[in-house]
């Protein structure tokens, strides 16, 4: 199972987090949050670990401008982008990671139209914000989905619910998406914290 750890904006807390056997990271790009990569984000050497981008109903220039200042390959589109806003973005040649928001009447054929034009689907729990609601939705409704495409699973992933975690059972799950259950305070991971949860769950 992969491991993104999102929502990551201290250059010395990143620094850490790069020393764990962790496999994306993800920087949002969405000024309403907690947690968004302001102008003095630094450069650093990210170790192997794929860049996640994450943009929320932002414009096309506005994420070609991130990826080139980034170097970005991988962009999720966590907001309502259509479709064609993802086969554009695959025209360009980024990874696509196009997020939905679920509760118990999610409708996955949803889906169908997007699959064409993403590389991966993102699952997380629908709430007042665009992401980090910092609570999980009943993972029983994934039996639900029928899509080959592989997806992250996201919100309220935390220490308790580790053991339910690893008895998931679903062959499109590739990643699971971690942030605010992490945190000491937004953007502010607890390194100690997320290393032992890692070894928990790949155990």
């Amino acid at each position: 199972m992969k491991i993104k750890v999102c929502g990551m904006r201290d250059p010395n807390n990143l620094q850490d987090l790069l020393k764990l056997p962790i496999d994306y990271v993800g920087l949002i790009f969405y000024e309403k949050s907690k947690r968004f990569v302001d102008e003095d984000f630094p450069e650093l050497n990210f170790r192997g670990k794929e860049k996640v981008g994450v943009f929320v109903n932002e414009s096309i220039e506005y994420i070609l401008e991130k990826s080139q200042q980034y170097d970005l390959a991988t962009i999720q589109l966590h907001g309502e982008e259509s479709p064609e806003f993802c086969e554009f973005l695959k025209r360009k040649n980024f990874l696509v990671i196009k997020a939905f928001p679920v509760n118990s009447d999610f409708d996955f054929s949803r889906t169908k139209r997007y699959e064409p034009f993403c590389d991966y689907f993102l699952f997380d729990t629908k709430g007042k914000l665009p992401g980090g609601n910092g609570f999980a939705f009943d993972w029983k409704i994934l039996e639900k989905y029928q899509s080959k495409i592989p997806f992250f699973l996201s919100g309220g992933i935390n220490k308790s619910n580790c053991e339910m975690l690893k008895k998931l059972n679903f062959k499109q799950l590739y990643a699971i998406d971690l942030n605010s259950g992490f945190e000491k305070k937004p953007g502010l991971k607890d390194i100690s914290l997320l290393k032992k949860f890692i070894e928990d769950v790949r155990n």
